[in-house]
């Protein structure tokens, strides 16, 4: 995949129906099995699993990263509220991943505006910016199938170019305050080589295949971008456990009312993350409305924020008090590309109330 792949996923036609009409566009791609044609508008079990090979970590100012890669994959990018599928193309030799993250409290850094340059023996082979991506096995990350040209073995240098968190529009807050605002360069090591490749795992998994259900996230040496557990939010986590997880578009959303000197008193933070393995989703629109006594309060977006206890969110300085009824509203679906299993949800909400 080249800039061309990047410039047109962002020009297409709407796609009416979205997941029912993936479906009448798609062709097998390499290795793949073919995509489900009765997929569910919500997350569900891909129809293949399979392996990766770690690269190198290394960090630079406020920012860590690490590189993996593995076989070329389909996935599909999200602009506005047009989703459209990226196959494999001939000559794609590797997808290549990249996970930035803060070295000092391990949480991934969505935002951070990723591009790498790929050399081999001081050789420039591809460079690119790559797409922000949720995906089963890895959550959040960055991502993108490359050409490799006429490597077929080498130890490659990936330059990850990260342009800073802050600049994309995320406020930091507590410790956070002040960090992320320059960018930096990190160059790591990936060993590659075809052979190396065709030894990562793969298999297909038709007996689960399109289950509403999500497999489980690989172990490796950097971070996952999994959102605190909803007893592990500060202040006041908002609903009635006992009326189940709050979802809509099959994300499951959590909200706390924080009331700290950080957020210079009460403070409404909202953490919507994937059902099954609670992976952080970044790059939504939310509003809030507020009622109280029958007359609203509040009524405003929430904004991208990053904190250390929290983690990655979406919040505001709200004054929210106890028999409040607070509604949240997705105005924008989450721009991140997906891998198969997401590319069906997290697209088309109803509101969410909860009650304070």
């Amino acid at each position: 995949m080249d800039r061309r792949t990047f410039l047109r996923a962002g020009g297409v036609a709407s796609a009416a129906g979205l997941a029912g009409c993936f479906g009448l566009l798609e062709t097998r791609s390499a290795r793949s099995p073919p995509v489900l044609s009765d997929r569910p508008d919500a997350v569900y079990f891909p129809t293949h699993v399979e392996g990766m090979q770690m690269g190198g970590m290394g960090k630079s100012g406020d920012y860590a990263a690490m590189a993996m890669y593995s076989y070329p994959h389909r996935f599909w990018n999200v602009n506005g509220t047009t989703v459209e599928q990226t196959p494999i193309e001939e000559g794609d030799d590797a997808h290549i991943m990249v996970n930035v993250f803060d070295p000092e409290t391990k949480r991934v850094l969505p935002d951070a505006g990723v591009s790498i340059e790929i050399t081999s023996d001081g050789e420039s082979v591809s460079q690119e910016t790559i797409y922000p991506m949720l995906s089963q096995p890895m959550a959040f990350h960055y991502g993108a199938n490359f050409d490799l040209g006429d490597v077929d073995a080498a130890t490659l240098t990936v330059d990850v170019s990260i342009g800073g968190v802050t600049g994309s529009g995320v406020t930091t807050t507590g410790d956070y305050d002040g960090r992320f605002e320059e960018g930096a360069t990190i160059p790591l090591e990936l060993t590659y080589s075809q052979a190396e490749k065709q030894g990562i795992s793969f298999r297909e998994t038709p007996e689960k295949a399109g289950e509403r259900t999500a497999r489980k996230p690989m172990e490796m040496d950097a971070p996952l971008g999994v959102a605190p557990a909803p007893g592990d939010l500060p202040g006041r986590v908002l609903g009635d456990p006992a009326n189940g997880e709050p979802r809509s578009g099959d994300a499951v959303f959590a909200a706390t009312v924080v009331d700290a000197d950080r957020f210079d008193g009460r403070y409404l933070a909202v953490s919507p993350r994937t059902p099954y393995n609670g992976f952080v989703i970044p790059r939504m629109g939310i509003a809030a409305t507020v009622d109280r006594d029958g007359e609203t309060v509040y009524d405003d977006s929430l904004g991208r924020t990053l904190d250390p206890e929290i983690g990655y969110h979406y919040g505001a300085p709200v004054d929210v008090q106890s028999g409040d009824e607070v509604t949240l509203s997705v105005t924008t679906p989450a721009q991140v590309a997906r891998h198969e299993g997401y590319e069906t949800a997290f697209l088309d909400f109803e509101d969410v109330t909860l009650t304070a």
